[in-house]
């Protein structure tokens, strides 16, 4: 697979930004989502938005082979939750002050931009690794 030239390159790097932008308005509102268990809650909905973060920027970075489509849909998944951290016309917050937030927030950050970082596992015209 030869590199896609630059009208390409512009149509994923569109796609991965809007892509990025749907993740985090789902996971800005996923990641409140908690089960109690016992005496503790449980928070899933954090974990699982996190998740959604990682595979959506390593889908991008392996998809295309090169790692600016993953900067790209993690620069729409920052944006997405910028604007869901800002109090709103009616004084709503979707994403509020707090330890849960701050450490979705944090840890999106962290492990987004690591995800963005490791270069794809399919590098060159051949198959991907057999192990």
């Amino acid at each position: 697979m030869t590199a896609p030239g630059m009208p390409g390159r512009a149509v994923l790097a569109v796609a991965g930004f809007l892509a990025g932008v749907a993740v985090g308005l789902l996971a800005g509102f996923l990641h409140a989502v908690r089960t109690p268990v016992g005496g503790f809650s449980v928070p899933w909905g954090a974990v699982l938005a996190l998740a959604l973060v990682v595979v959506l920027v390593r889908a991008a970075v392996d998809l295309t082979r090169g790692r600016w489509t993953g900067w790209w849909a993690f620069s729409g998944w920052l944006v997405a939750t910028i604007a869901l951290s800002v109090e709103g016309p009616g004084g709503d917050l979707v994403i509020s002050a707090g330890a849960r937030p701050v450490a979705y927030l944090f840890g999106g950050v962290i492990l987004g931009s690591a995800a963005a970082s490791i270069p794809s596992r399919r590098t060159g015209g051949g198959p991907g690794p057999t192990a």
